[in-house]
């Protein structure tokens, strides 16, 4: 049975340094796509899945810090190392504040950044895990997002995976805000004008689906995103 490589993003524009990080990692079992500069950074994690990132800070036409401000709109959660010749504690503090897991300054030893990942990878599959299982009760609705099903007095409707990913982030934020910024970041990859118009159709359907408890709504805040609401 073929195992699951955890797959990182490296962002490094020292081309010797780059190659050599690269390899490593990928002697060690990492599947690596290595990018040179911020701009090809973002477009690859909007283009793919990556479990870690590992982002330089110094790069041309977007820089590590912006880099990370973007990956973090899309996926919050996403173990993110920066690694910086920069050892001045004003960017270091700027780079825990950008929601930095680690700041790893050059030179620095591939061991100890390899012992780095495995820890961060290891803790983010037990939380994953946990999350897996979770399950929702909306009003009279039961949600099981990993099965994608939700039911309501016996009967089950399964949904697509953006519809189902939708209704998780509604259920998270549960009586509170999800911005539409957020979603589409995060389900589409982008917040264009056509994505957006896409994630309207997705809650019309959403809407339809929870229509039978009238407990049950989701609200528009125009110009924000939306709320999924448990009426008393």
């Amino acid at each position: 049975m073929e195992t699951h490589k955890p797959k990182i993003l490296l962002c490094e524009d020292d081309t010797n340094l780059g190659n050599v990080l690269k390899n490593y990692l990928e002697l060690n079992d990492y599947e690596v796509v290595l990018e040179r500069d911020g701009r090809l950074g973002l477009a690859a994690f909007q283009r793919e899945k990556f479990d870690l990132c590992l982002l330089d800070v110094m790069m041309p036409n977007v820089d590590g810090f912006k880099l990370a401000e973007e990956i973090r709109d899309i996926d919050p959660d996403i173990p993110l190392f920066f690694i910086s010749a920069k050892t001045m504690k004003e960017d270091v503090i700027q780079g825990y504040k950008l929601g930095a897991d680690d700041y790893i300054t050059k030179p620095f030893d591939s061991e100890v950044l390899l012992m780095k990942i495995k820890a961060i990878l290891k803790r983010n599959e037990e939380l994953h895990k946990e999350e897996e299982n979770k399950v929702y009760q909306l009003a009279s609705y039961h949600f099981n997002p990993k099965l994608r099903e939700l039911t309501h007095n016996g009967i089950t409707q399964t949904l697509s995976p953006k519809e189902n990913e939708l209704l998780k982030m509604l259920a998270d934020h549960l009586n509170d805000l999800l911005p539409r910024e957020k979603a589409l970041k995060k389900i589409w990859g982008s917040d264009t004008y056509f994505n957006g118009r896409s994630m309207d159709v997705y809650i019309a359907k959403l809407r339809k689906y929870l229509k039978d408890d009238p407990k049950l709504e989701i609200v528009n805040i125009h110009g924000n995103g939306f709320r999924l609401v448990v009426k008393e």
